[in-house]
């Protein structure tokens, strides 16, 4: 393929240009009606024909660059046809090269999302999924990048779980969608040596953060939730409630590895929880485990037993806050320099 610019002059350029100016005058006239669909319906089909031309004859990149200059002074008001941006078409062409498939998926984001998608996934399947995702949940396009940067749709379904063989087949799946292996829990910071309870305050203060990071339809109810059973008090880490599931979800955190302890304790909390707490239209309540770290035979074995609808999965955490308070060794090295220098200022006043 060749960057020559013979062609620039030929009647087949011509007419794509003229091809195109009729488009974007017909698409600008139907935008009043459903702007964004007619607009990405519009950039297909640029990028459809950019890649179609450069085929058939033979044009090189320049060809984007003569357009984009072309189009700029025919269409003064309207912005997107920066040689970068043609580039972009061309790419989401060739991503979708069938539109009455990816028509049903793209147009109903922005542009912008689109090329940020375009721009961090690489395949089909992801790209799908973080549209259906940007769908549902109404992603900004700062949101967006954020779940990409973290490796949300590899983290997605992946911690261990019972769900199979404790909840209903209809339960099941979407709950083993919703558990991801691991929680990214790096929006905040913790002491050095932080326990259990410093990183459920951390969560708490930033219980937005934690809600977008477990996904859509969960809602908080509380934390050190209290629980009677048998005249004695029990307290749950982090309680929710999710709206699809129409279940209670226990969240039991812990700072180190799992313990196949951990499991037994969490079955309690979920059997009081739906004994205490469900209603008779609730579905099953379910748990997660978030541990630092865990020992995939271990939680494999633990799960195995366990009636209660349970999940064990890991979290990610900042890292620790350094404490930047001197040592006592230090402290004393430190007053015994400064007497020294304020010995010697005395003399030397003298």
């Amino acid at each position: 393929m060749s960057d020559n610019l013979t062609f620039l002059s030929s009647d087949s350029y011509e007419r794509l240009l003229s091809g195109l100016k009729k488009r974007i005058k017909a698409a600008n006239v139907r935008a009043a009606v459903s702007v964004n669909a007619e607009l990405i319906s519009l950039y297909w089909q640029i990028g459809k024909e950019i890649l179609a031309k450069q085929e058939e004859e033979g044009w090189g990149s320049k060809v984007i660059e003569r357009l984009s200059v072309d189009l700029k002074r025919e269409f003064p008001g309207t912005g997107g046809f920066s040689h970068t941006n043609l580039k972009y078409m061309k790419t989401f062409a060739e991503s979708w090269p069938d539109w009455s498939i990816g028509q049903q998926l793209v147009d109903q984001i922005p542009w912008s999302h689109n090329m940020v998608i375009l721009q961090q996934i690489k395949g089909l399947d992801a790209r799908r999924w973080y549209i259906q995702k940007t769908i549902e949940n109404g992603w900004s396009r700062n949101v967006l990048l954020l779940q990409i940067e973290s490796e949300l749709y590899e983290r997605q379904g992946g911690a261990l779980s019972n769900f199979e063989q404790s909840l209903p087949p209809s339960q099941s799946d979407l709950a083993q969608q919703l558990v991801k292996d691991p929680y990214n829990l790096e929006f905040f910071t913790l002491p050095e040596k932080a326990v259990e309870r410093d990183l459920e305050k951390a969560l708490v203060s930033h219980i937005q953060e934690f809600l977008l990071e477990l996904g859509v339809g969960f809602a908080f109810v509380g934390s050190q939730y209290r629980l009677e059973v048998g005249g004695e008090e029990f307290f749950i880490d982090m309680l929710f409630y999710h709206l699809q599931l129409r279940c209670y979800v226990v969240v039991d955190l812990k700072m180190g590895a799992f313990k196949p302890e951990y499991s037994g304790k969490m079955n309690f909390y979920i059997n009081a929880v739906d004994d205490l707490l469900r209603h008779t239209d609730d579905q099953p309540t379910i748990g997660i485990i978030l541990c630092k770290s865990k020992n995939k035979a271990i939680a494999e074995y633990s799960l195995r037993q366990t009636e209660a609808p349970l999940a064990i999965a890991t979290h990610k955490l900042p890292p620790p806050l350094k404490n930047k308070m001197p040592s006592p060794e230090a402290l004393e090295k430190e007053m015994d320099v400064a007497l020294e220098r304020l010995k010697e200022d005395q003399k030397n006043q003298k």
